[in-house]
C-alpha cells in the first residue's frame, strides 16, 4: 500500500487524532504565530492532511490573505475540503500535489507540521521550501521525536509504539521507524537552523514535540 493510500484509508481517525491530542490546538497556534505573519501573506502548507492548521494559518493572515494546504492524499483532502467548506472559508484552498515540490507560485511563508519525517532528505526538501519562499520568507517545521528530557524513558516508549502503527510501509525499513524519524526531524531542524535567521526554537508535550520557525536568509 502506497503512503497516500494509508493516509486515505485512515483519513477519518487521522482528522480525529490530530485535533484531540491534549495540547496540540495550542502547539499548532504557536507554529502558525511563529511564521511572523502579516495581515494579506500567502502561507502554503506542506502536508496539510485533513486541515488541523488551517484555522490557526488563516488567523494570521486575515480574510484578506491566502492559505493554501497541499497534499498527496485523497481520503485527507476531502475531509479537509469538508472543514473548509463548513467554515465557509473562501480564501483557504486545497490542492493535490508533492509537497516537496508543490504545483504553486511562490509565497510569503511555508509551514510543515508532523511531515518532514516523511521524506528520505529531509535537508534537500528543506532546501527546496525555502528557495520557494526565497531570502525575506518564512518557514516552521513543527514535528515529533522521541524526548531528551529526564523522564523520556517514561513517554518514549508509549510514543515508540505510536511511531510503528502510523508510519506507511514500516516493514520495508532498515531501521527502526522511531530511530529513522528521529534522524530526519532532527536533520530537517537543523536545515531550517542553518538557512534561517531570527529563528524560533521550542518544545512541549513533554518533550516529543519541537517547533523551530525562522526568515530565510
Amino acid at each position: 500500500m502506497s503512503a497516500a493510500d494509508f493516509y486515505t484509508r485512515w483519513a477519518h481517525l487521522y482528522d480525529h487524532v490530530s485535533r484531540s491530542i491534549p495540547g496540540i490546538a495550542g502547539l499548532r497556534r504557536q507554529t502558525a504565530h511563529a511564521l511572523d505573519l502579516e495581515l494579506g501573506d500567502t502561507v502554503i502548507e506542506m502536508g496539510c492532511g485533513t486541515g488541523a492548521n488551517l484555522a490557526f494559518l488563516r488567523e494570521q493572515v486575515g480574510p484578506e490573505g491566502s492559505v493554501v494546504g497541499v497534499d498527496f492524499s485523497d481520503g485527507v483532502l476531502q475531509r479537509a475540503r469538508t472543514h473548509v467548506e463548513n467554515e465557509g472559508w473562501e480564501n483557504v484552498h486545497l490542492v493535490r500535489g508533492d509537497a516537496r515540490s508543490p504545483p504553486l507560485g511562490g509565497a510569503d511563508a511555508v509551514v510543515a507540521t508532523f511531515v518532514i519525517g516523511m521524506f528520505a532528505d529531509p535537508e534537500q526538501v528543506v532546501g527546496e521550501w525555502c528557495a520557494f519562499v526565497g531570502s525575506g520568507g518564512n518557514i516552521a517545521l513543527l514535528n515529533a521525536a522521541r524526548s531528551s528530557r529526564w523522564y523520556g524513558p517514561l513517554v518514549n516508549l508509549p510514543f515508540r509504539g505510536f511511531v510503528l502503527v502510523s508510519t506507511p510501509g514500516k516493514r520495508r525499513l532498515d531501521e527502526p521507524a522511531h530511530v529513522l524519524l528521529d534522524e530526519r526531524v532532527a536533520t530537517g531542524h537543523a536545515a531550517v537552523e542553518r538557512r534561517c535567521e531570527r529563528t524560533v526554537h521550542d518544545d512541549g508535550a513533554l518533550g516529543l514535540v519541537r517547533l523551530t520557525a525562522g526568515r530565510v536568509l
